[in-house]
């Protein structure tokens, strides 16, 4: 046994010393041993019920644990026991109006959709994701776990965040999966649930009738022939919204053993989930199988040994589901006279005057063939040994290995004259491609926890950390000239005529860490905690390579001072950090290795009977010399507990502010930047702050023996500004909007980052004596007019400069795509057997630009269109309709809308049975329930949802025809087996 101790000690002592250079993210160690029980009792609560359970709650910080009540950082908890009651199917939409400070929005509601996390604001114009990790495995997308299988989610909010260094600035989600719990025998727990999704909203568009009225108006006001003069007789009334929806099933299982066998705790589960698309159906789906085994063991009473392995596959399809060209887009703007196929079977193929990108979605569907399937095996191991008094050291090691494969299928196809998707026959392509990705993260930690003279409690962490990251094979393979009517499970090289192969870049980052913390308190009552991490990246010059990260936090419980005797507020605590974070993500500024020169493919060529080859070119310009982003965070706060600790509320004022932003401005076509496959060099230009207050606010009680009520809200304020971009002279531009017009959205001084840079409306010009008296006419007769070309029924534009005359300088700031306010509440009730759960969260103060409608004259419009002008005083607010030339179609406010909302996004009933009636079949609990996601939603937004976004720090919020969320119904059971 000594030479075990022996041996461990020399072991730690040298991975703490030795390290190689390496690069990308953290990893949260395992709970001490000592803290298990008290994990458990906390997941088992889901929330906190009395003062006295403050000291029972154990947080993950990071690399550790700590008491609720001695925390000194703003940091959140979600139970497993909360995240049961939301029956969510991805761990974002656990997040979602839980945790105050945290935004959830979604690009595509289709299955599988991705969703972006925003913690406290948006820090970056580059990548704003935070670091998570699971049981100190670092994951990129959540969409490849279960949420039955996690016991706890923590959030770290502010500087406590500095623990992880270079990659914290953003936040850090810390995941913890279900355990065993070695009091129990076996214990086998199944949940089961199925399904239905709709539609949870649809655009109001024009029917036929209203359509060929309004189109009959638009010829006539510029003097051609209307083209439905019969609007008793037109050819078709299709509903395209209601033709490519359908209702969709989904159905999700998931099944945990979990117990002790000799000692060892484990936890095994597995689970399986398949969707199918309210839009498209089985050609939109999403399929995830999952493993999990977690084992736990304590040898000696001294060493400690936590594994936990996971595997998971995701299959999935998917259909072209935003943008112009995509399948809503197009079945938004497609005539409702058009019939979906001709008298003769075929496709009706859409005529003129739609734009080149609209074409069938009914034919689009049928003819679009993509697959996916990713494979990934995710594994830690930890090892504790508590040696001499209070000493205890800890090597850790964590895996990623995945294998990601697409293909998709372009046959030959005709949309009609001039469509860009259009194939013409031998054109047709298969293409394929593989990804492989693996990392590891080796941790080795030596830990120092003592009391002395009874009241000064000290606890020490040391740490050494290592991550590799590394994109092991990366290929894509375009194979064209195939037999006609290809199945797309073919295998198509020997039908290809040609076939083109591409080895796309490798790369490999790393990181290095040491890190340090100490933690001290004086009977619970005065709290400190100081943290230093110094981290070094493959990512940055030799010269920027190694940065430090510091921190500090302190806390006084005022409630434990002996002349505090308020009784109504029997727990109180100040608390307040102060740090420096940083962000390692360049990839959205240009990607990882901007130091050094690196190549693109740009270009393809063939030689003779050769097969085709890629062509490859100077890429992005490097800069050598840039380095962290770094933010400077500081966190005020304040938890008050009332009425014994049934009700708590918790206060926090924040400010964030990064420098150093990693950016790509503007710079001279000399430099080659404008070349294919170049671009401007990544460099360190800009300033952003985020500040705010987070209000939450909880009630948990047990009324009488039959009735108990529990409720938690949100509530959190934020204002962004951008302080400082490159020369302060060249906003940072992004997004689009319409065809051909410039980007809608801007990082400028003074400025929320990516706001809407448009002209502002003032009504509409009524008649032409209107547009005659703003017309300017200088000494010598010459006129000037105020809106050149302006007609009446027109938008009028506001003069911004004040120089009498609308010319593009008069654009400004006309829109935020981020909200001021985020709210979320959560109320639960139980009577007897039966529960009920009520969630809604909204955000007020965004705005969304409607991007979904092409402007051409014969495309279908949205009902407002109706409120359009008609003449003199005939409204102040929609102009006229027309097929000729108009400046309405300028980007404006007219197209920016109020994306403020309230959703009803859950109710839950359930039964349980009493143990009375299931204990003889050996069934400890039977719960059967009911319930309805994103019920409802309270908007004045037209589009399909307001809280989708793409997630771009500039050009996000604006809406070309997202893929909506569903309404879902579900029905299920949770059953626990003796």
């Amino acid at each position: 046994m000594k030479k075990l101790q022996q041996f461990v000690i020399v072991m730690l002592t040298y991975t703490l010393l030795v390290g190689n250079v390496v690069d990308a993210q953290n990893v949260n160690t395992s709970i001490q041993q000592n803290q298990v029980e008290l994990l458990e009792n906390n997941n088992r609560k889901g929330t906190i019920d009395t003062a006295q359970s403050l000291d029972e709650v154990v947080v993950s910080v990071g690399y550790g644990t700590q008491k609720k009540s001695n925390l000194t950082g703003a940091i959140s908890v979600i139970g497993a026991k909360q995240i049961a009651e939301l029956n969510s199917t991805r761990i974002e939409q656990v997040l979602q109006g839980q945790v105050a400070g945290v935004n959830i929005t979604s690009g595509s509601g289709a299955p599988g959709g991705g969703l972006n996390i925003r913690i406290r604001g948006v820090s970056t114009n580059g990548d704003n994701k935070p670091l998570i990790l699971v049981d100190g495995n670092v994951v990129e997308e959540l969409n490849i776990l279960n949420p039955n299988d996690i016991e706890s989610i923590n959030v770290l909010k502010d500087a406590t965040a500095a623990i992880y260094g270079a990659r914290g600035a953003n936040g850090v989600i810390l995941i913890t999966t279900k355990k065993g719990y070695k009091t129990k025998a076996l214990q086998i727990n199944y949940d089961a649930s199925m399904a239905w999704q709709q539609m949870s909203r649809k655009i109001p568009t024009l029917n036929a009738l209203e359509y060929a009225a309004i189109l009959n108006e638009s010829y006539i006001a510029n003097n051609e022939k209307p083209p439905f003069p019969d609007l008793n007789n037109l050819p078709a009334t299709t509903d395209w919204q209601s033709e490519v929806s359908q209702i969709a099933p989904m159905v999700q299982q998931n099944l945990t053993l979990s117990g002790t066998v000799k000692n060892y705790r484990y936890s095994l589960g597995g689970s399986h989930l398949t969707q199918d698309g309210i839009i498209g159906g089985d050609k939109s789906n999403f399929t995830r199988y999952t493993g999990r085994l977690n084992l736990g063991k304590t040898f000696f009473k001294k060493l400690i040994l936590e594994t936990s392995t996971m595997y998971m596959q995701i299959q999935n399809k998917n259909l072209p589901s935003e943008g112009l060209g995509s399948i809503l887009f197009n079945a938004l703007n497609l005539p409702p006279t058009l019939p979906i196929r001709q008298a003769n079977g075929t496709f009706t193929l859409p005529v003129d005057g739609l734009g080149n990108e609209i074409v069938n979605p009914i034919q689009q569907i049928q003819n679009t063939f993509n697959a996916s399937t990713t494979n990934k095996i995710s594994s830690s191991y930890n090892l504790e040994y508590k040696f001499y008094k209070g000493f205890s050291a800890e090597v850790s090691t964590q895996f990623n290995y995945a294998i990601g494969s697409g293909r998709s299928y372009h046959p030959a196809i005709d949309y009609g004259t001039g469509k860009t998707l259009n194939i013409a026959q031998g054109q047709d392509r298969y293409v394929t491609s593989t990804n492989v990705f693996n990392d590891y993260t080796i941790n080795a930690l030596l830990r120092y926890t003592e009391t002395f003279f009874d009241h000064h409690n000290l606890k020490v962490l040391l740490g050494n950390s290592i991550f590799r990251t590394r994109l092991v094979e990366s290929n894509s393979t375009t194979s064209t000239g195939l037999q006609p009517n290809l199945s797309f499970d073919a295998v198509p090289n020997s039908t290809a005529t040609a076939v083109l192969k591409i080895n796309n870049l490798l790369w490999d980052s790393r990181l290095l860490s040491y890190f340090g913390r100490v933690e001290y308190d004086y009977d619970g009552k005065y709290l400190l905690s100081l943290v230093l991490r110094r981290d070094g990246s493959s990512a940055f010059g030799p010269n920027n390579r190694f940065g430090y990260f510091p921190s500090v936090s302190g806390g006084w419980v005022v409630s434990k001072e002996k002349f505090y005797n308020f009784k109504p507020i029997h727990f109180v605590k100040l608390r307040a950090s102060y740090g420096i974070i940083g962000n390692d993500r360049i990839a959205g500024s240009g990607g990882s290795y901007r130091t050094d020169i690196l190549f693109a493919n740009v270009g393809r060529y063939a030689f003779g009977q050769n097969p085709i080859q890629q062509g490859a070119a100077v890429g992005v310009l490097p800069n050598p010399s840039i380095q962290w982003e770094q933010q400077t965070s500081t966190d005020i706060g304040l938890e008050l507990q009332f009425l014994n600790g049934d009700l708590e509320f918790i206060v926090d004022y924040f400010h964030k502010k990064t420098d150093n932003l990693l950016a790509q401005p503007e710079v001279s076509g000399l430099l080659g930047a404008t070349g294919p496959g170049s671009g401007p060099p990544v460099t360190n230009a800009g300033s952003i702050v985020n500040s705010g207050f987070e209000f939450s606010l909880a009630y948990k009680k047990r009324l009488n023996k039959d009735w108990s009520f529990n409720a938690n809200c949100n509530l959190t304020t934020l204002a962004n500004e951008v302080i400082f971009i490159g020369d302060d002279k060249t906003p940072l531009q992004g997004g689009s909007f319409g065809v051909g017009q410039n980007p809608p959205s801007r990082m400028e001084k003074g400025y929320p980052i990516g706001y809407f840079y448009g002209y502002k409306t003032d009504g509409v010009f009524q008649n032409q004596e209107q547009i005659d008296a703003l017309t300017k006419v200088k000494t010598d007769g010459t006129k000037i007019p105020y809106q050149q070309y302006a007609k009446p029924g027109e938008l009028k534009y506001k003069d911004i400069n004040g120089d009498g005359v609308i010319t593009t300088d008069d654009r400004t700031n006309i829109g935020n795509p981020f909200p001021d306010i985020n709210a979320g509440i959560n109320i639960s009730v139980e009577y007897k057997n039966v529960d009920v759960q009520f969630y809604a969260f909204g955000v007020v103060g965004n705005e969304i630009v409607r991007n979904y409608e092409r402007t051409q004259p014969k495309v279908n419009r949205g009902t407002y269109v109706l409120e359009r002008w008609r003449g003199a005083n005939s409204t102040n607010t929609s102009p006229y309709v027309t097929t000729g030339s108009t400046l309405t179609t300028v980007f404006s406010d007219y197209y920016v809308e109020d994306g403020s909302f309230l959703r009803i996004q859950n109710i839950q009933v359930g039964y349980n049975f009493p143990k009375k009636w299931i204990e003889k079949a050996r069934i400890s609990k039977l719960r059967i329930y009911a319930s309805i996601n994103n019920l409802y939603t309270f908007t004045n937004y037209r589009g399909y949802d307001p809280s989708f976004s793409s997630g771009a720090p500039i050009g996000g919020g604006i809406d070309a025809g997202f893929y909506p969320g569903a309404r879902t119904y579900f029905i299920g059971i949770n059953l626990s087996l003796l």
